[in-house]
């Protein structure tokens, strides 16, 4: 969890840059396989942003929701890469955004398998009665007494 993490971290610390200071990919941003241009894509950036500084957090505090959120997302990325391959100018056909699909949602289906770290075990909410004690000790250790 601690290395997703920290991918999720450097996700953020390389994006915000590359939003904010470069011409060529400040003026897009790419939202279910569509590119968003200009101001648009300056807006939305920060969203992006917040979705990855969210998964940090869920990944570093082992969140019981961030295995499936984040394997929801990556099947999202994967959707995109398939409409945005055949809709953009930019775009390399439908068989390319095929397999880039595939590549993209593998890691999906591995977080939706993965285990969660285990917890303790629940105490159970009604106790077993005791079992029936045939002989009981005396205290002072002299003399069984039967009951």
């Amino acid at each position: 969890m601690t290395a997703l993490a920290v991918l999720c971290l450097l996700t953020v610390a390389f994006l915000v840059p590359r939003d904010l200071f470069f011409p060529e990919t400040r003026d897009v941003e790419v939202w279910f396989g569509f590119e968003v241009r200009g101001t648009a894509a300056l807006l939305t950036a920060p969203l992006h942003w917040a979705l990855f500084a969210a998964l940090a957090w869920g990944f570093w505090q082992a969140r019981p929701w961030i295995l499936p959120c984040a394997a929801i997302y990556l099947f999202y990325v994967a959707l995109s890469h398939l409409i945005w391959s055949e809709v953009s100018a930019n775009g390399q056909g439908w068989p390319m955004g095929l397999a880039q699909a595939a590549a993209i949602s593998l890691p999906g289906v591995l977080l939706l398998r993965a285990r969660r770290p285990s917890r303790p075990a629940e105490i159970p909410r009604e106790m077993p009665a005791p079992l029936p004690i045939e002989h009981r000790r005396d205290p002072a250790g002299e003399h069984d007494t039967e009951q």
